[in-house]
Parts: structure tokens; sequence; C-alpha cells
């Protein structure tokens, strides 16, 4: 997949056929979508694109926006280039982008720059300064500059809606199950792993404590997970903790994974935690005797779900 990262930089000696969207979650309702993108491309005669945008649109055109995302840029970026789509261009979304009219959209963009042959699309998308142009005018715009629209039923749109809205909500909850369903693949969650207060490796059970930069990722409910860690390129099973350690006073939440049949240093590296099944809510108790037991059980429960996989 080739990555643009401005409308400016695309270059294609090929007409495309495009969609855009912010594809957050790049879920099982995008991947319909983004299917009919790729079968369009007619086996090479035109190239797939996908447009996306960053920040998110309602990062900059709301002031008090705290809209959370399923996915990283380049978490995004990874799940798209899965699906097979050829091109993408993550377009620095800003206040005079958006002043752009429909028809300066069009030309400039769709036309001009992209060479556009047909563009798949919502029937519910609008476009243009203060959003004024609706698929009517999509479908006039491709008569006059001579390319196709495509729409996309109601009842998908509604997929894709009902998919990212349940699957914030399922996460928001600890409900895995319906979050990964949704999802078709297993929420992760990426960063560096930095230094902690090394409490686990006094108990026996030393932890990574992940760091992400991204302070608009979503971040899924306190409590103990069971995952699946990625390391240079290598899997580990284990269980996580996602809280405040209230056994110890901790005053800041922290990501700690403890990674079974495991022990090398990776402080500095990245690492990639897929959670896989809540276990429990976090507790605070009594002593650190009290702790290390529960984490003995949360161990045997995990395995216990590994063993099923």
């Amino acid at each position: 997949m080739k990555l643009f990262h401005s409308i400016n930089d695309f270059q294609s000696t090929k007409k495309t056929i495009l969609t855009l969207g912010t594809f957050d979650g790049v879920h099982i309702g995008h991947k319909k979508i983004l299917e009919r993108i790729t079968q369009n491309t007619e086996n090479g005669k035109y190239e797939s694109l996908v447009l996306t945008f960053f920040p998110h649109p309602r990062m900059v055109l709301q002031e008090k926006s705290e809209i959370k995302l399923l996915n990283t840029i380049s978490e995004k970026t990874k799940l798209l280039e899965a699906t097979g789509i050829e091109n993408l261009v993550i377009h620095p979304f800003n206040e005079s982008f958006s002043r752009l009219t429909a028809e300066e959209f069009v030309r400039s963009i769709l036309v001009e720059q992209f060479h556009i042959q047909k563009i798949i699309i919502g029937h519910d998308h609008r476009f243009g300064r203060n959003r004024t142009a609706n698929i009517d005018d999509l479908i006039a715009f491709g008569a006059e500059y001579g390319f196709e629209v495509e729409q996309i039923s109601a009842q998908e749109i509604q997929d894709v809606s009902v998919s990212s809205t349940k699957i914030r909500k399922a996460l928001n909850e600890g409900n895995m199950t319906l979050a990964n369903d949704y999802l078709g693949y297993a929420y992760f969650l990426s960063g560096e792993v930095v230094k902690g207060k090394q409490l686990g490796r006094t108990i026996g059970f030393p932890t990574a404590n992940i760091k992400i930069e991204e302070e608009y990722k979503l971040i899924p409910k306190i409590g103990v997970y069971v995952v699946k860690a990625l390391i240079a390129d290598q899997e580990f099973f284990g269980m996580m903790n996602i809280g405040f350690n209230p056994t110890v006073n901790g005053q800041n939440q922290t990501i700690e994974v403890n990674l079974f049949d495991f022990d090398a240093t990776i402080y500095g590296q990245k690492i990639e935690v897929s959670l896989l099944h809540y276990l429990r809510d976090e507790q605070k108790f009594g002593s650190l005797d009290l702790l290390k037991a529960q984490l003995n059980q949360d161990e045997k429960d995990a395995l216990a779900f590994i063993s099923k996989l």
C-alpha cells in the first residue's frame, strides 16, 4: 500500500476508485465498503484509494470535543493496509480545508488530483463548506465531470454506524466478546514499554508498563484482561491490568502487562497488546499477600481461557 500524507502528494497514472471517511476501527462494517472498492478496480485497470483525515474533523470543528478513537493513526494505517487497498491518503484536516466548497472539492481534489473514475459513498454523505452538498449534488457533479457515483445502502451505513457505537460501548463496559465480534479482530493497544514502580517484580508478577502517547485513543474499562502481546514479531500470552493500583494507593492510571513464560528486558521497545477477555474488576486488597493470591488465581483463570482458544 502506498501512503500519502497529503492530497497534493498523491500521484498515479491510473484513474481511481475511491471512498472517503474516518474509518475508525476499520471494523466489519467498514470492510464491506472497502471490499467493494477493491472489487471495482477491474483487475488493475483502476487503482483503489481511501481518503481519510487527521486530526478527526470533530477535534477541529468542535471546541470541546472529547471524542475517543478506536485506532491511532498508525494503527488505522496498518488495518487499512491489510484490506488490500492500494493507496491511502491521510490529509491534515483543518479549518481552511473545511471551507472548501463542494465544487472546489470535487473539481480540484476528486477530478484533478485523484483522477476519479468512481466514488463509492454513503447515501447520507454530506460534503463541502458547512456540509451543504449531498449525494444528489455529487451525482450531478459526476455527470458534469465524468465519474460514476455508487451509493452505499442505508442499511449498510446503519451497520457501520451501529458497529462503531456498539464497539465503543462494549469497550467501556469490558465486553470484549461483543467488541471483538464487531471489529473482526481483537481490540489492541500499542505503545512503548516504560519503567514503572516495579512492584510486580517483588511479588512474583513482573509487568511491562505501556505508555500510550495518543490521548485520543480509547482505553477500555478499568480491570484485568487476558491478552496476547506482540513484541518484535513474537507473540506472548499474558494478563493486563488497566487501573490505579488501589492496593498501593496509586494516583495515576496505568496499563501493566504480565506476560507468561517471558523473561526479557524490553524497556523502550514497542508493544502491541490485544485484549481477548475481561477477567474481573480492579480491586483494593488489604495486603500485598492478598493481592498476590488473587494474581495467582487470575493467572489460572487466564490460562484456562487461553487453553480453549
